[in-house]
């Protein structure tokens, strides 16, 4: 079942996500002071390509200002494309574990600092 939803997402988005992560993360580490946080969209980018089967462990509390500093540049902006995405695909009954998935890296996306992907 994973592979068919991790294949379904890679289709209906999860190339675009992915190599949109990738894209910002390649941008963010031109600059020195950038590094850490391009670091940071290639761990949601390799999300982003599979999600299915795999698990997040969020632990923001380890790195508090960097997860506030994302939070305010970025990170709203980002949760919010996931949160519209995951209320659009959670419309349908087959869309309800795309939604899912899209909530999960909404979360992701609004504090990747200490978060671990297993």
């Amino acid at each position: 079942m994973k592979l068919i939803g991790n294949i379904l997402w890679f289709i209906f988005g999860g190339l675009f996500l992915g190599l949109l992560w990738l894209l910002i993360g390649a941008l963010l580490c031109i600059t020195i002071i950038g590094i850490p946080f391009g670091l940071q969209c290639f761990k949601v980018a390799k999300l982003s390509f599979a999600p299915f089967g795999k698990k997040v462990d969020l632990n923001p509390s380890k790195h508090i200002i960097s997860n506030v500093i994302w939070a305010i540049l970025c990170g709203w902006e980002l949760a919010l494309i996931y949160l519209v995405s995951g209320i659009i695909c959670c419309i349908t009954i087959f869309g309800i574990p795309n939604g899912i998935l899209s909530f999960k890296l909404m979360k992701l996306a609004f504090c990747p600092f200490g978060a671990k992907v297993k």
